[in-house]
């Protein structure tokens, strides 16, 4: 069993940033990949980025993509998501999770946190 917990949330402006914290129970958070999701209000939760269990691999949406950054601390049991030249369409709960394996669909991640709110103002 993995607990992930996420901080770092907040209000911003537009241009801002904001970096993201998962801090994950147990000792075998280094044989779980990293990702990390997001879900605005009436809309489906879609994937952001993700990390490989070594943190040499990563991989970001399109709309993402130049301005996060996905990094970790298995030293730490912990994870990171840096998002710089924020937007408001960047509003929306962020979720880290964890699974086995990377770069996976959403339904192969085995363990969730609870979310923390991005609130990106124009």
């Amino acid at each position: 069993q993995v607990q992930l917990v996420e901080g770092g949330g907040g209000l911003v402006e537009a241009g801002g940033s904001l970096r993201l914290s998962c801090a994950a129970s147990g000792r075998t958070f280094s044989s779980y990949a990293v990702g990390w999701f997001r879900q605005a209000p009436g809309k489906e939760r879609e994937f952001v980025a993700t990390i490989n269990r070594s943190g040499g691999s990563t991989y970001y949406a399109d709309s993402v993509k130049g301005r996060f950054t996905i990094s970790r601390d298995n030293a730490k049991n912990a994870a990171f998501l840096q998002m710089n030249s924020l937007k408001p369409e960047d509003t929306a709960v962020y979720y880290c999770a964890v699974t086995p394996l990377y770069r996976v669909s959403m339904d192969r991640y085995d363990y969730w946190g609870q979310g923390t709110q991005v609130t990106v103002s124009s």
